[in-house]
């Protein structure tokens, strides 16, 4: 009997483990695309229980005869009759524990069969959907189709696709474009989850103005000199952008701004882009780039804004969600980044890992830019059609996007950076110390000094010259003996120079850097030389490649008629002198007028640490990117119940101009605000930045929507035989000799530079904030 009990127990139990086994065999696939339901072994699970059914059977059919022979025996032993039902109660009741197990197993296995048998159905129903999957038709998505053949041939061409699910089929690669990509339209028999309203979002953390800046030192980290120069500068500006902040936010009087994530990306530190800064920086390179990178970080931290800051493209990767792979896939979840800043190399480099979602959020970007990228080059069709050639443009982003160092056009956006701020008793302690007779060359690479033996020996016959080149061991044969060189000196003891120095003197290079406004600011008279002719890309291999032209002229060539236009357009005599360096009595007229002439330190507000504080807060809370106007249909494609609504403009009272009409509705969204536009027309062969600008005004291009209209050049009285609406930068205009009006088609070509001789232009003007030509004096 213990032998049968224990042939029951092992029997149940190998039941259990047999049963158990078949299910947990196979499990459902593990990419998030896989709809396989395989389970094997099916005939196999009924085999096992029907062997399990036939050992019960077995065992009771046993278990019978022992009970018989048992009931035998006992018949034949007199003094044992008495017991034979005691010895058979147990068995009978063994007999009926095997017979309910039996009939269990047997209802067990007609259960399992129905299962196995329904699953097998399912399982082939739900193979054959993945693998007969057919390319939808519809109109809705026109390029479905081309993608699932480009899919066919090309997907293992990056493991990103592989990751995201596809194998191979159809219908992996139908679930992709549907799903990761947007190409296709959704499988109707995907498991979709209902959509439930989401609850609102939560209110956003306020962005507070910081009272401390270790934690951004932290941010930035360590590894490369270039990181320690901007931490040093940082840290010396630091009580400057601490007092900024305070008045900042007392003049913005408790205003609500929302907290922004922003990600912080310098492109051109990163190792793939080579890095060719970093190892310069003790050495005497260019540090124009790193000290407007290290007034950005500190402007955004300041200003309450959550950072993370990245020079490798390992933790771009990282911070954006890039998938594994070679940079074809969206990326893996939303972007997490409210902004990102960067340049044209971190620009490159998120175009070629983030995929389709680069199309998505570039409208979150601001590209850091040197010299500007003007509208004509950054339309890719456009400057292709035209031939506008460049290296760094066709990025067809909102020409606002890129930021300068420098106010170069009205197209994009001024960024800057800041000098440093002296208080009235540093100024007059800076005026009492100056030595009338002193000088400080611009230019701490030896290069720079090459050929220019005849301008040092007319400055050397009245002034003593100081230099600050980069040498090792020998003292560089490019600067004469009469010169002081200091070496490269650290920019605190270069500041100390620049406070005695009467002059500080330029040679043509390095162009547009951020020195001249330090040394103006310290007191000096900044000397620099007239290009003549102005260097261009035709002409000059630096500026070969730029996306701009600040043309004077309608041939699309880079112009720049001095070292430091900023100083000589912005700031001027006295603190300016730009003279032909060809001319030796011009140049020595020059220096002899600035040794007589007495100049205050001055620096422009707008580079200040307020000044640009004040900008980048107006960046952020207005500037919006990502939700676009509109243009009026054109006048080819106008019906009469598509008619443009009427011009907001109305003539001004001396009727020389078009502004604002007071009756008009204010457009609510619209930054700067409309108040600030006025309309003027050019003269043929002006720019619209030289129009505004001779009435005192600056042009502004978000207000080009407003007048691209052909009532307007009604109200300017301005005789239109023909309206057209044609791809041009220099549109809106008028051909006067034929009366020929045009407008702008294309939105993104809305420029303030450009001209031509044919043409004269509409431009939208505004006001300024003093000192800060960026902003209207209702911007902030």
């Amino acid at each position: 009997r213990i032998f049968v009990l224990g042939i029951g127990f092992f029997t149940l139990c190998f039941l259990m483990t047999s049963l158990g086994g078949q299910f947990s065999a196979k499990r459902l696939g593990d990419s998030p695309f896989t709809i396989r339901t395989e389970v094997m072994g099916a005939l196999e699970s009924r085999g096992v229980l029907r062997r399990m059914s036939d050992m019960l059977e077995m065992l009771m059919k046993r278990m019978d005869i022992l009970a018989r022979l048992e009931n035998s025996t006992d018949f034949h032993r007199g003094d044992e009759a008495r017991f034979p039902l005691d010895r058979f109660q147990p068995a009978a009741g063994l007999m009926e524990r095997i017979q309910a197990i039996a009939q269990n197993v047997s209802d067990i296995a007609i259960k399992v069969d129905q299962i196995l048998r329904n699953s097998l159905l399912n399982g082939k129903v739900m193979e054959g959907r993945r693998d007969q999957c057919e390319v939808p038709r519809d109109p809705k998505y026109p390029d479905c189709a081309g993608k699932v053949e480009w899919m066919r041939a090309r997907w293992t061409s990056d493991p990103c696709y592989a990751f995201f699910g596809v194998d191979g089929t159809e219908c992996s690669f139908l679930i992709y474009l549907s799903e990761v990509e947007w190409f296709c339209p959704p499988l109707p028999w995907r498991n979709r989850t209902v959509a439930v309203p989401s609850p609102p979002p939560p209110p956003r953390p306020q962005a507070a103005f910081r009272r401390d800046l270790a934690r951004l030192l932290e941010l930035i980290g360590t590894g490369k000199e270039s990181l320690s120069f901007m931490k040093k500068r940082i840290r010396h500006l630091a009580q400057q952008w601490l007092r900024a902040a305070r008045r900042l936010e007392e003049k913005l009087a408790g205003r609500q701004r929302d907290q922004k994530h922003i990600l912080i990306h310098i492109g051109f530190l990163t190792e793939e882009s080579g890095d060719v800064f970093s190892p310069r920086v003790l050495k005497g390179g260019p540090l124009g780039e790193m000290v407007q990178w290290a007034d950005i970080l500190a402007a955004l931290f300041m200003l309450g804004h959550s950072l993370r800051v990245t020079v490798s493209l390992k933790e771009l990767q990282s911070h954006l969600g890039v998938p594994p792979g070679r940079g074809n896939c969206p990326l893996t979840s939303p972007l997490p980044f409210d902004l990102i800043y960067t340049d044209y190399h971190g620009l490159q480099q998120m175009k070629q890992h983030m995929g389709l979602s680069f199309k998505k959020y570039r409208c979150r970007v601001r590209v850091i830019d040197t010299f500007g990228t003007e509208p004509a080059y950054n339309h890719e069709e456009y400057a292709t059609l035209r031939g506008y050639r460049t290296n760094w443009g066709y990025w067809n982003l909102q020409p606002a996007q890129f930021m300068t160092m420098f106010p170069h056009t009205p197209d994009n956006s001024f960024m800057g950076f800041v000098s440093e701020e002296l208080n009235q008793t540093e100024k007059q302690l800076i005026k009492a110390n100056k030595v009338s007779s002193m000088a400080v060359v611009y230019g701490k690479e030896a290069s720079i000094w090459k050929g220019k033996e005849k301008f040092l020996a007319i400055l050397n016959k009245y002034m003593e010259i100081h230099g600050t080149v980069y040498y090792e061991t020998q003292r560089p044969p490019e600067v004469p003996a009469f010169v002081k060189n200091h070496g490269l000196l650290p920019q605190h003891e270069f500041q100390q120079l620049l406070r005695k120095a009467k002059l500080f003197i330029g040679f043509g290079f390095p162009y547009e850097g951020p020195a001249p406004l330090e040394a103006i600011a310290n007191g000096c008279v900044f000397l620099q030389a007239r290009f003549s002719p102005p260097h261009s890309s035709l002409n000059h291999e630096f500026f070969r490649g730029k996306p701009t032209s600040r043309e004077a002229t309608g041939t699309a060539v880079f112009q720049v008629s001095s070292q430091h236009p900023y100083a000589e357009e912005f700031i001027g005599k006295p603190h300016v002198w730009t003279v032909d360096y060809n001319n030796s009595e011009e140049f020595e007229a020059a220096i002899k007028t600035i040794m007589r002439t007495q100049v205050d330190p001055y620096l422009p507000y707008e580079y200040t640490c307020e000044g640009m504080l004040e900008r980048i807060h107006a960046y952020i809370q207005h500037q919006d990117f990502c939700t676009t106007s509109s243009l009026p249909p054109s006048p080819k494609t106008k019906s009469p119940a598509m008619q443009s609504p009427p011009s907001p403009l109305a003539l001004s009272p001396n009727a020389t101009h078009l502004v604002w009409s007071p009756s008009a509705r204010r457009a609510p969204q619209a930054w700067p605000p409309v108040g600030s536009l006025q309309v003027w027309v050019s003269e043929p062969q002006h720019t619209c930045t030289e129009t505004c600008r001779r009435h005192g005004l600056v042009c502004e291009p978000t207000f080009f929507r407003f007048l691209n209209k052909e009532e307007v050049f009604l109200q300017l009285s301005i005789a239109c035989d023909s309206t057209e609406s044609e791809m041009n930068h220099l549109y809106p205009a008028v051909a006067e000799n034929v009366h020929e009006c045009y407008l702008q088609k294309e939105p993104l070509l809305f420029s303030c530079a450009g001209s031509n001789t044919k043409y004269r232009r509409l431009c939208p003007c505004r006001d300024f904030r003093q000192g800060q030509v960026a902003l209207c004096r209702d911007c902030l």
